[in-house]
Formats: structure tokens, C-alpha cells, sequence
């Protein structure tokens, strides 16, 4: 699960628009979905289309893991943290990650704890 989730974190800080929509397609199950309080996408062109509108809103930021990491079964919760390299986050959240029989992702829930004004 450690690994879904540092490929998770590497797919939302790809720049490169085909490289994202090629790793979203290997992480995330076909029907996956995606789901926290600004957007509800379903499938790989929505989850790329909101991964790229998170880039837009917030250039030159890096996703990492946050403190808190817990799995078991097929789900995972965990902390990220979106700022500067090396600096104070600007933003902090908290996924819960579900995966499908086949491994990959097929359904996140995110929440938003620290959000920019």
C-alpha cells in the first residue's frame, strides 16, 4: 500500500499532461472515482482533468505525505501536504484510498484540513 500511495502523491505532481493521464490510467481502475469537497469525477479523463486543475490553481507546489499513514484490507488513510519544496504547506489534506481486486485505485475520498483563503 506504501507504494500505491507514493505513486498516488507522484501522479498528482506530474506536470507533463500525457505522463499524468498515462499514470492515472495504470493507478486507477477504469469506472474509479475521486471525491472531496470541490469536485466529484468519475473515470480517468475526470480524475487527470481535476489532478491538472489542482497544477493550474496551484503552480510550482509539491504534493508529499503528510504524518499519518494507516492501511489495511484494501484501504488507506494518510496525511499530504501541498507547498513549496522544503517550505510550510499551503494546503493539508487527508485521503482514504480503496483499492479494486486488481490492485489498483477505485476509489479516493479526500477531505481538505488546511485550505489557502
Amino acid at each position: 500500500m506504501n507504494e500505491i500511495v507514493e505513486r498516488y502523491l507522484a501522479t498528482w505532481n506530474e506536470t507533463d499532461s500525457a505522463a499524468r493521464t498515462a499514470a492515472v490510467a495504470e493507478l486507477w481502475t477504469e469506472d474509479g472515482t475521486y471525491t472531496d469537497p470541490l469536485a466529484t469525477v468519475e473515470g480517468h479523463e475526470g480524475i487527470a482533468a481535476v489532478i491538472a486543475g489542482a497544477q493550474g490553481m496551484f503552480p510550482g507546489l509539491l504534493f508529499t505525505a503528510g504524518t499519518v499513514f494507516e492501511a489495511h484490507h484494501d484501504i488507506a488513510r494518510f496525511t499530504w501536504h501541498l507547498g513549496p519544496e522544503g517550505g510550510e504547506p499551503v494546503a493539508i489534506g487527508f485521503d482514504v484510498v480503496q483499492l479494486a481486486e486488481d490492485g489498483r485505485i477505485q476509489r479516493v475520498l479526500g477531505f481538505l484540513d488546511k485550505v489557502p483563503s
